[in-house]
């Protein structure tokens, strides 16, 4: 049985995965642990990144029981992870000093204003095709350097290594203290804000201006490339090639089989994240929405995408069961939602920490707007689903605009999918088709693909493109007067979001 399948470890927001892909794209086993969300105080969120590595090794060693298979059956593992979420350590003892500083984390909003507003955010923005945000690495970086005893000192003297979670995961799995590959890819380092777009590497403007230590940093790499080999005696037991590392959604794109210009895909998850394959064209949006890297293989030239990352659709759903108890489970919004033919009135827009794409508006706030007494918590579950939709929508009328390319097919991923209420919710609110694939899980695959064309498992993405087959399509079924009428309240709704924090 040697070496017929591909590794995944898929290093999500909530939870860890490890999964095993055999050579059609399809699933053999996986194990997957949950972690803690640390909540110190509002708009603060973190993770404890030694427990992600134990988590690591846990879900690795009992996903490989899963698929009945050895390490040595691996031909190869990826990663993908979530992106911009900043850990630090030490070298020398392989301890982070402190919480890992999450994705979702607004703590630094006050520096990326300061930076937008003082001019050099133009710099940021140009060299890195990233706007100053809260949401991105860089400053994250910074708050940890200026507030974290010792850090900066260390940092200078080349002991503390910065890296987002492929960087931290990939240098224990090599040997952590004991030679230890420090390395990122393309991807992930275009979510730090400092990174060269064009040149892919580390520029010195907005290290300067974020003021980084550059021997902290990580090599930049290729997505699929050797970047290292497991240890023997780590959660593997064996030494097998790490040959993928992508951020999550560009290891989705990549799952998706996105490989053509103009082809999009939408990841439903804790936010959306819409990633529009703008092939080795630079496309400098003029409305908001992100310039990143996609993906890049080996020594071919780099592909690059547009991006809308949306902060908050499936944490809605989450935030009405946990917090309102309107239902038990997040499945059950669907049966619940199911119940009323409309949402009577009820727009919902969860800015629970503001808006990101295309707004970017931290000073936003959540509102449910258009209440009356004929309305029912089914109003309201109706109301959450079509957030996700119309929010998505706000995206997708953006990069429309900013590429020329209009699309015809919206690509799905992600938990949300299963939901075919709001999968036909979305077909109705962008009049174009939505399609789901066989394989839910296109992230980890994603990775597991980036692994397998760097050690010649696939030989190349027409491979690819032949394991992908769709499991369901939606068409719209509204009126344009529908269409129309339905976004130009959720556009009122969302104005009435913003200015609320000062």
């Amino acid at each position: 049985m040697s070496q017929q399948y591909v590794g995944a470890i898929d290093q999500g927001t909530t939870s860890t995965r490890f999964m095993v892909f055999d050579h059609g794209g399809d699933e053999v086993g996986r194990h997957q642990v949950e972690h803690e969300q640390i909540l110190p105080q509002a708009g603060w969120v973190e993770h404890d990144a030694a427990e992600i590595w134990a988590n690591t090794r846990t879900v690795v060693e009992k996903g490989l029981e899963a698929a009945g298979i050895a390490a040595t059956d691996l031909a190869a593992v990826g990663i993908t992870n979530q992106r911009e979420t900043t850990v630090v350590w030490d070298r020398r003892t392989g301890e982070p000093y402190g919480n890992a500083i999450v994705w979702q984390d607004t703590r630094t909003a006050a520096l990326a204003r300061t930076i937008e507003e003082d001019g050099r955010g133009a710099i940021v923005h140009a060299k890195s095709g990233l706007p100053p945000a809260a949401y991105f690495a860089g400053g994250k970086l910074h708050w940890i350097l200026e507030n974290v005893d010792g850090v900066r000192a260390d940092a200078e003297a080349g002991h503390a290594l910065f890296g987002t979670i492929d960087t931290w995961l990939i240098w224990n799995l090599t040997g952590g203290p004991d030679g230890g590959v420090h390395v990122t890819d393309v991807t992930n380092a275009s979510r730090t804000m400092l990174m060269d777009i064009e040149a892919l590497q580390w520029d010195d403007e907005p290290l300067e201006i974020f003021e980084i230590p550059r021997q902290m940093l990580p090599e930049i790499t290729s997505s699929s490339q050797e970047f290292g080999r497991t240890r023997a005696d780590g959660p593997f037991g064996a030494e097998v090639v790490l040959a993928g590392n992508l951020g999550d959604q560009h290891a989705a794109l990549v799952g998706q089989a996105c490989f053509e210009p103009g082809m999009l895909k939408n990841t439903y998850g804790t936010g959306n994240f819409l990633v529009l394959n703008t092939g080795t064209e630079i496309v400098r949006s003029e409305r908001g929405l992100l310039t990143t890297v996609a993906y890049r293989f080996g020594d071919a030239p780099p592909v690059y995408a547009l991006e809308g990352s949306i902060a908050v659709t499936g944490s809605a759903i989450q935030w009405l069961r946990d917090q309102l108890k309107v239902f038990a489970e997040a499945a059950d919004s669907e049966a619940l939602a199911e119940t009323v033919d409309d949402n009577g009135g009820v727009y919902f827009v969860p800015a629970f920490s503001g808006l990101f794409a295309p707004y970017w508006r931290p000073d936003a706030r959540g509102v449910i707007v258009g209440l009356s007494r004929f309305n029912t918590v089914a109003h309201v579950a109706r109301a959450a689903l079509e957030a996700i939709c119309y929010q998505s929508k706000d995206v997708v009328d953006v990069m429309v605009a900013d590429s020329g390319i209009e699309l015809e097919v919206l690509r799905v991923d992600g938990g949300i999918t299963a939901n075919e209420l709001c999968m036909q919710i979305q077909a109705d609110i962008l009049d174009i088709e939505v399609s789901r694939p066989v394989v839910a899980e296109t992230t980890a695959l994603g990775a597991a693909y980036a692994a397998g064309l760097a050690v010649g498992f696939w030989t190349g993405t027409d491979e690819l493109v032949a394991n992908w087959s769709e499991s369901k399509r939606w068409t719209s079924q509204w009126t344009d007067e529908d269409r129309e009428a339905g976004y130009h309240q959720w556009k009122k709704a969302v104005e009435r979001t913003l200015g609320w924090v000062e």
